[in-house]
């Protein structure tokens, strides 16, 4: 039995704990799928799939509800995979392994997926218990939200009956969403050149790991280190003085989480390798200082290798790595409408080499249209300039904001009632697929909340127990205070 079916309310986390049972990352979601429609018939819950995958659960409402206001609660499928340095975890085939510590539920070594688990052990939940007071309900559980929201973009009209819906991918306790950010993927792939090294260098592998890392939009205003950015800057700086060969880089994984390593192969004159070395030590304590507040493990790591692959000419290796090195990264606005939210920024998430090409993958994400187009703009000038060709990809839009919004409203009173203080309506610059819901349903009505989640994206998330709680009372409260309908 997991460790989590002491937690209250006990129906959310056994099934949470079974969620982390079914290994669910994105594009591995099947399995999980299978086991929610296997579990809905044995409850005797109406479910089917649309074709995109999206499952869609329908419990009519409790006796005397019946004219209520439908409404769906939705959550999404997949999860981020990351895990630590020296973690062995196979996130296709491998169970999450969650524990408790200290008023937190964690995962050990990996990502939790409490982002956006507990949302769909909620909605599921509230499925599966019948002392839950509500109107007509329906639960949407979409696919591969985490690598491009396949599922919110293949959402059609008229399958949902709901009139308002319920987003649970919010992450922290008290706050009520109304907005989100909007964002577009953009590659960048520049043609490489390559030449046989010269006697008298030695080959090296640079790494540079032990960076928090995190969520490209929920933490992007931290100012953590960017993997990525750290080493072009070091080889930038350093590459030329010491000359150096590059014959490999890699870093980050997902375009939506903030790299936490990167690894370059090089070739220095030998020489010159004390040098080198000197320079690299150099460098972590510069970073190590500058980033002090925010990153307490970096780890800038020079290792001897057999390598006898080609280097890229001094002209290739240029182009790439000033490219990588001008490349913006973080916060590039704050809004002006709502205090203390970014309104534009940009992750450089991962890049990839091999023989013939390399590649920069960035999520731009903006709460403005403008603002993410003017970004596509720069990133498409810089790669003109470095001799690249770059593609924006897969964008989808923001939530725009409803001041008028009746549920928000209902939110807000339901919440005052229960905890007797007034929650913060915000807008978030994570991306939710609440705007993408808009345009096969431009008049559901729509709110997101959510528990306390922190470090989502990362082998540090983490979800606060006593909020999971306090979310749960908030949630079925506020099923039971759904008006009827006009």
């Amino acid at each position: 039995m997991s460790e989590l079916s002491q937690l209250s309310p006990k129906t959310l986390w056994n099934i949470f704990a079974k969620i982390c049972a079914i290994p669910h990352p994105s594009y591995h979601e099947e399995e999980l799928a299978i086991h929610i429609m296997e579990w809905a018939a044995k409850q005797g819950i109406p479910a089917e799939r649309d074709q995109v995958g999206n499952i869609l659960l329908r419990k009519p409402a409790t006796p005397g509800m019946e004219k209520r206001k439908p409404v769906v609660l939705q959550a999404h499928l997949d999860m981020v995979p990351q895990k630590n340095n020296g973690t062995v975890h196979d996130f296709t085939k491998d169970p999450i392994r969650p524990y408790i510590d200290n008023g937190w539920v964690k995962a050990r070594g990996t990502t939790l997926g409490a982002d956006n688990g507990i949302g769909m052990a909620s909605a599921l939940a509230v499925l599966g218990d019948d002392s839950v007071e509500h109107g007509p309900l329906e639960v949407l559980l979409t696919m591969t939200e985490e690598a491009g929201m396949d599922g919110a973009f293949g959402l059609q009209p008229n399958w949902l009956q709901g009139e308002i819906l319920i987003n649970t991918d919010s992450e922290t306790e008290g706050e009520i969403y109304m907005g989100c950010a909007g964002g577009v993927d953009f590659i960048t792939t520049q043609p490489l050149q390559r030449e046989a090294l010269q006697a008298g260098f030695t080959t090296l592998t640079l790494t540079l790991k032990g960076l928090k890392g995190g969520h490209s939009g929920a933490d992007i205003h931290l100012g953590l280190g960017n993997a990525n950015k750290l080493m072009a800057r070091f080889l930038c700086v350093h590459g030329e003085e010491f000359g150096v060969r590059l014959l490999d880089l890699n870093g980050g994984t997902l375009r939506n989480a903030i790299p936490r390593e990167a690894i370059a192969h090089l070739a220095v004159p030998t020489e010159k390798l004390a040098g080198f070395k000197a320079a690299v030590t150099a460098f972590l304590d510069t970073v190590t200082f500058a980033l002090s507040a925010v990153e307490k493990n970096i780890e800038f790591v020079v290792e001897a290798t057999a390598n006898d692959g080609k280097a890229l000419t001094k002209e290739s290796q240029g182009r790439f790595l000033g490219l990588l090195n001008a490349t913006p990264n973080g916060v590039l606005r704050m809004s002006d409408d709502v205090k203390g939210v970014v309104e534009t920024s940009l992750n450089v998430g991962v890049v990839t080499m091999n023989e013939n090409e390399a590649q920069i993958i960035c999520l731009v994400r903006s709460l403005i249209d403008s603002g993410k187009d003017y970004v596509v703009s720069m990133l498409t000038s810089l790669g003109e300039l470095a001799g690249a060709k770059t593609t924006p990809k897969g964008g989808y839009p923001g939530w725009k904001p409803d001041p008028t919004s009746p549920i928000m409203a209902q939110v807000r009173e339901v919440y005052q009632g229960l905890f007797n203080k007034t929650p913060n309506i915000m807008v978030i610059h994570a991306g939710l697929e609440c705007g993408l819901f808009k345009k096969p349903y431009p008049d559901m009505d729509m709110v997101s909340i959510g528990p306390t989640i922190t470090g989502p994206h990362s082998p540090d998330e983490q979800v606060h127990i006593g909020s999971v709680e306090l979310y749960w009372q908030l949630l079925t409260a506020l099923l039971k205070a759904i008006p009827e309908r006009a």
